[in-house]
C-alpha cells in the first residue's frame, strides 16, 4: 500500500507535466483519474502581483501568503512546496536583488520545472532544492521569512515540519503561510480518501488544532491573515456520499476553510541581552 507521501509525490509529478487549464479543473490536477474536485475553488488570483509569472503558476494554491508576508528588501525568504516557483518570483518582487529567494519541494519534477523557469528569468539570487519540509535541506536561523501555499496539508506530521519552520527562521523571523482547515469532522468517506488528500481536503486538520501545534512549536503573535468558506459541490460529495449521507453532512454545518496564518519566532538579537 503505498503512503501519503507517495501519492502526493506522484500525483504532484504529474501536475509538473501538465499545464495550468489543466490542473484547475481537479483538486490534485489529475484530471478524470482524481477526485473532481475543481481547483479553483481554492485558488487565488496572482496576476496583480508584482513578480508574477504566468509559467509558474500551476494554479494549485489556496491564498496569497507572499502578499501577506511582510517581506523588506534584502530578506531571505523560503517557500515551502515551491511547486513551479510562482510565490519564489513574486517574493523576489519584494526582497530586490539584495535579497535571496529558496525554494524546496519533494518531487524532482517540480524542482526541474522551477529550475526552467528561473533559467528563463535570469534570476540568480532564486534557488530550488529538492528536500522534505519535514526535515528541511536549510541551516538554522537561515530566513527571515518563510511562505508556503496550500502545502503543509499535505505533510503528514504537521508538528515536525512547523518545528522545522522555528529552526530556520532567524530570531525576530516570522511565516505567512496559506493552508486549508476544518471547523468540524468530515464524513469517513472523505477523511480516509487517499486521492482527496492530495486534493488538499482530508489532508487538513482542525483549525483550533493546526493554531496549536503552531503555538506549541514556540511561535507568538500568532494572527489569521485572511480566512474564506471552501464549499465543494454536490457533484463532488455524491462522489463520495450517498443523497442522505450529503443531507447530513450539510446539517452538520462542516466548514472547510482557506487561512492565512502568520506568527513569529520571538528572540534575541545582538543588541539585546536574553
Amino acid at each position: 500500500m503505498k503512503t501519503i507521501k507517495e501519492i502526493v509525490k506522484e500525483k504532484y509529478s504529474e501536475i509538473a507535466l501538465q499545464p495550468k487549464s489543466k490542473n484547475e479543473k481537479s483538486c490534485c490536477g489529475v484530471g478524470s483519474s482524481c477526485c473532481g474536485v475543481d481547483y479553483t475553488i481554492f485558488s487565488e488570483n496572482y496576476e496583480n502581483l508584482n513578480g508574477y509569472n504566468s509559467e509558474a503558476d500551476l494554479g494549485l494554491g489556496c491564498g496569497l501568503p507572499t502578499e501577506f508576508a511582510k517581506i523588506k528588501k534584502g530578506d531571505t525568504v523560503v517557500d515551502l512546496g515551491s511547486g513551479a516557483g510562482n510565490d519564489c518570483f513574486v517574493a523576489r518582487a519584494f526582497t530586490g536583488e539584495e535579497g535571496e529567494v529558496i525554494g524546496i519541494d519533494m518531487t524532482e519534477a517540480m524542482i526541474s520545472k522551477a529550475r526552467e523557469n528561473v533559467e528563463k528569468l535570469g534570476f540568480k539570487n532564486v534557488k530550488f532544492r529538492l528536500g522534505d519540509i519535514e526535515n528541511m535541506p536549510i541551516t538554522a536561523n537561515k530566513a527571515d521569512v518563510v511562505v508556503s501555499n496550500c502545502v503543509l496539508n499535505l505533510v503528514p506530521n504537521k508538528e515536525k515540519a512547523f518545528s522545522e519552520i522555528y529552526r530556520i527562521l532567524k530570531n525576530g523571523g516570522h511565516f505567512s503561510i496559506s493552508d486549508v482547515v476544518l471547523e468540524g469532522n468530515l464524513p469517513e468517506q472523505l477523511a480516509k480518501d487517499a486521492e482527496m488528500y492530495a486534493g488538499c481536503v482530508s489532508g487538513a486538520i482542525q483549525k483550533s488544532e493546526y493554531l496549536k501545534i503552531i503555538e506549541n512549536s514556540g511561535f507568538k503573535n500568532i494572527t489569521i491573515q485572511k480566512q474564506k468558506p471552501i464549499v465543494l459541490p454536490d457533484e463532488i460529495l455524491l462522489q463520495y456520499l450517498s443523497e442522505s449521507q450529503l443531507q447530513e453532512y450539510k446539517d452538520a454545518n462542516i466548514g472547510i476553510f482557506s487561512i492565512t496564518v502568520y506568527a513569529e519566532k520571538h528572540g534575541c538579537n545582538c543588541n539585546e541581552e536574553c
